[in-house]
């Protein structure tokens, strides 16, 4: 199919949707621009990520976009890659949403303080608030004494701070619709139901969530794998991770598992090496 031939479904699909151009964009995270010229045929080659991430917002499938009736590539519920892998663990900051860096600069902002102050509050009991050892409203009133405020919701800054990663939403769908997936995240108390109630995470059902507050233990610590490889009922050599940050990577590899170091300013590359990766047995 040509380029105008898929600005003409798209613009058909998104109509019978119900979707403005306007609304689209919002909820596939691209531009007005993008999806006009698209429409229009006027991108030559458009990025199958940014269709994907188009038809996913609409709800559909790449192939009912194309009037493809049967996928060419079979779709293996709880699949076996050839290499093994029977379950799929991704990490949540800085693969499927980008930092929370942001966070910092507002609360200091808002209250009146240096950004280094907040940080080094932060970093000193991050680790124990995501090994659930404090709680995040011990932690909430660490930051309002350095910050002098009456009192502080860090939770609140974060969610205001983080969004999706563009592209990684469609990795996600793909592996679940043939694998088992979970996530494997550092994080503190209540934070994934929350990013799921706001749409942050991809709207998949996860297997197993190993949340490090609830599990008592954090990456790259050996104890918090041992705990997603039972709770995943899997073999270390069946697990596949993907995760940005290289202790992680590191450690799980050591324990056997398959990894992938995941680039959050390049997730094309991090998708085609996750099929690369799971690439089906016949």
């Amino acid at each position: 199919m040509d380029e105008k031939g898929l600005g003409k479904r798209l613009q058909e699909a998104r109509r019978a949707a119900g979707l403005t151009q306007q609304t689209l964009c919002q909820k596939a995270n691209i531009s007005y621009s993008t999806l006009a010229k698209i429409e229009r045929g006027a991108i030559k080659s458009p990025s199958i990520f940014t269709i994907q991430n188009l038809v996913v917002a609409m709800g559909m499938s790449f192939d009912s976009l194309l009037g493809i009736t049967e996928s060419a590539e079979p779709v293996v519920p709880a699949g076996l890659s050839k290499n093994g892998i029977k379950f799929v663990y991704f990490d949540v900051n800085g693969c499927l949403i980008h930092f929370f860096q942001r966070a910092f600069t507002s609360l200091a902002r808002d209250t009146g303080v240096t950004v280094d102050s907040i940080e080094r509050v932060y970093w000193k009991y991050n680790a124990q608030v995501c090994r659930g050892q404090m709680s995040l409203e011990a932690f909430n009133a660490e930051l309002a004494a350095v910050t002098g405020a009456k009192e502080v919701d860090w939770q609140a800054y974060y969610l205001d701070s983080v969004e999706a990663i563009p592209g990684m939403e469609v990795g996600v769908r793909w592996a679940a619709e043939r694998y088992k997936v979970g996530l494997l995240t550092n994080t503190m108390p209540e934070f994934i139901p929350a990013l799921r109630a706001r749409g942050l995470l991809p709207d998949v059902d996860y297997e197993v969530i190993i949340d490090s507050s609830e599990v008592g233990a954090i990456k790259p610590e050996k104890r918090i794998f041992e705990i997603a490889a039972e709770r995943a009922g899997a073999q270390p050599n069946e697990i596949l991770l993907i995760d940005d940050d290289t202790p992680n990577v590191i450690e799980a590899d050591k324990l056997g598992w398959h990894v992938i170091s995941c680039d959050e300013y390049q997730p094309e590359d991090t998708i085609l090496r996750i099929k690369e990766v799971l690439e089906l047995t016949a």
